[in-house]
């Protein structure tokens, strides 16, 4: 191949350009990490009120658990922004490394032919009209001379764009470093705050264990948060019976839950964290410090906080709530009309409506009153099981 082919073929490779951003997508997780600035703002300034207020220690400690899930919300987004604009980096920077080689050899090559055509001149050219062998060789030979002279100067302005590309990919470059410099900085400050708030809830918590009336109000409230719980099963009863309802006239929709029956498993369910003590048995419960009898509609493992929690069994993101005492709390529903329920999360990492796996992460545990704890239970419609006949033997 000649030398102007082989410099036309190059420079037509070199397309190296960065994908232009979607403003749109841009605009939608500003917006999001705006609107959570904005409720934990909110929650600053609740909490301001209720410190100052004698009998709201309790709201107080829901008032933390609030501003705490909004905050690891907000360093979670920041950090997945982080690591997109860390591969950008990588992806410009990679650019970069192929359009700075395949210039510096175009360069030379086309330094090497300028020199060349410099010291012939015209005479190499002239030679080759005048060896022509006939009129038509003659014309097709100055044909060619021509589109190689007009080669010449389309490759060297080709040479000249890729050269303004690169400028502007060191200018991005150095605006991906500066927004990444950013980020990291206001990731950083929002996990101070987060130890912060942390450390002012474990103060507050420390004041309820020591006040009998606060612990007797805790009780009181986790009493309605089980009634309320129920309320909020008998709807998703009701709701499934809508749907299997028209489910049995349109064919087409697809079924609540798919997968090995739930009621087969029994004995053999994986346990919803990886390690933990059942500290808090299903059945009525004996307050160590209140001396008074409740029942416990689930059990409660004692778990790190920041412990992976799973789902047991495949199934489906049918709510995701919080109630006072028991936080954030995720429902799944199973087949044959189980459910399985995960409060005292401090993040869930799934929606509403997802089909999840068994084994598959649904969020992360948290911290109760009694200290960091996954409380666990299991439905079936209305009657409440015990979860230790459902789990697999440890």
């Amino acid at each position: 191949m000649r030398p102007h082919a082989v410099l036309s073929v190059l420079l037509l490779m070199l397309t190296v350009r960065p994908a232009p951003a979607d403003e749109g997508e841009i605009k939608r997780r500003r917006a999001e990490l705006e609107a959570i600035r904005m409720q934990i703002h909110e929650y600053e300034e609740q909490i301001r009120e209720q410190q100052q207020t004698e009998d709201a220690t309790l709201d107080l400690l829901d008032s933390y658990d609030k501003k705490g899930t909004l905050l690891r919300r907000l360093i979670g987004k920041l950090k997945k922004e982080e690591e997109a604009l860390q591969r950008q980096i990588s992806g410009t920077r990679d650019s970069l490394g192929t359009l700075e080689g395949d210039l510096t050899f175009l360069r030379n090559h086309y330094a090497k032919y300028v020199v060349s055509a410099y010291k012939s001149g015209r005479s190499q050219d002239l030679e080759l009209l005048l060896s022509s062998r006939s009129i038509n060789q003659l014309t097709i030979r100055n044909e060619y001379l021509k589109r190689f002279a007009a080669q010449r100067r389309s490759d060297m302005t080709r040479i000249l764009d890729k050269t303004r590309t690169m400028e502007e990919l060191h200018a991005l470059q150095q605006q991906h470093l500066s927004e990444e410099r950013r980020l990291l900085a206001e990731k950083g400050a929002e996990e101070d705050r987060l130890e912060a708030l942390a450390e002012e809830r474990r103060e507050t918590l420390e004041q309820v264990r020591s006040d009998r009336q606060l612990l007797q109000r805790e009780m009181e409230r986790k009493m309605r948060a089980a009634r309320d719980l129920e309320t909020i099963v008998e709807r998703l009863i009701e709701e499934e019976r809508l749907r299997r309802e028209r489910a049995g006239v349109d064919r087409t929709e697809v079924p609540i839950v798919t997968g090995p029956a739930f009621d087969t498993r029994k004995g053999q369910l994986r346990w919803p964290v990886r390690r933990g003590v059942v500290v808090a048995k299903f059945g009525n419960q004996r307050h160590p410090t209140l001396r008074t009898i409740t029942q416990n509609t689930g059990i409660d493992i004692s778990v790190e906080a920041g412990s992976p929690v799973v789902a047991v069994a495949q199934g489906e993101v049918a709510r995701i709530w919080w109630l006072p005492s028991y936080g954030n709390l995720i429902i799944l529903n199973h087949q044959n009309g189980y459910r399985t329920i995960y409060t005292h999360l401090a993040e869930i990492s799934v929606t509403k409506g997802q089909q999840v796996a068994e084994g598959e992460q649904i969020g992360v545990s948290g911290e109760s009153l009694d200290g960091p704890r996954l409380h666990f239970e299991i439905w079936k419609e209305r009657e409440k099981q015990n979860p230790e006949l459902w789990l697999a033997k440890r």
